[in-house]
């Protein structure tokens, strides 16, 4: 079943990834001021930002259930769908970082958004340093689902509500067009979804796949200490 599984979530998530990949090179986009064709971008940048607060919020669910029945099996698929998550986060900066590059004229504008994002991914990054630093399974894995669920609620407002408040360079303030009906028109949206689909689906995989990888190491570590 798990096999199964697997072979789904890679396979259909590759395929609609190489989808997005493909037709978001060749597909006509809009001509919009100051975007024009670095607008190709949104059907990477976007995606793995969905694709990372989906994990995330994955995570969090992972880490509930951990806090109420104490399986180790929820902490170890909360821990890894949250460091699938950074890593797409990582990538989203550095995909962002090159369209503020041809779009703003810099890597990094210090736009409020641009901000937060870095703050995010700082905070999730604590969450692994937190856990590594303590010994106890148990106590790691309650301290850990706390603080997961904590801070998925500081990255909500953080990421959506905060750069809302000010100005910012992100389409929909400063001048920057806002992607609307009249922007993301009906040859984008279908790549742009199945780019969101596929990101998240991979994610998926490779998160699953880690939390195996560390019930392994946990299995063989209980092994050694009951051998004489």
């Amino acid at each position: 079943m798990q096999r199964r599984l697997s072979w789904i979530l890679s396979g259909t998530g590759t395929l609609l990834v190489l989808y997005s990949i493909i037709a978001g090179v060749w597909t006509p986009v809009p001509d919009i001021p100051i975007l024009y064709e670095s607008i190709r971008n949104f059907f990477f940048h976007v995606p793995m930002w969905f694709a990372m607060l989906l994990m995330f919020l994955i995570g969090v669910i992972h880490s509930m259930r951990y806090l109420s029945s104490g399986r180790l099996d929820e902490d170890f698929k909360a821990s890894s769908y949250l460091q699938t998550g950074v890593v797409f986060g990582i990538l989203g900066l550095i995909t962002g970082a090159v369209w503020a590059r041809y779009t703003w004229g810099s890597w990094w504008s210090n736009d409020p958004k641009q901000n937060a994002s870095a703050i995010t991914l700082i905070i999730y990054a604590a969450y692994f340093i937190l856990r590594r630093a303590i010994a106890d399974r148990s106590v790691r894995g309650r301290v850990g689902a706390v603080y997961a669920v904590f801070a998925f609620a500081v990255a909500v407002p953080l990421l959506f509500i905060l750069p809302r408040m000010t100005d910012s360079l992100h389409p929909g303030s400063g001048g920057n067009p806002a992607f609307s009906s009249y922007d993301l028109d009906f040859r984008m949206r279908p790549i742009f979804y199945a780019g969101v689909a596929g990101w998240t689906l991979i994610g998926s995989w490779l998160s699953l796949l880690y939390a195996r990888v560390q019930r392994t190491a946990h299995e063989i570590v209980l092994l050694k200490h009951r051998l004489p």
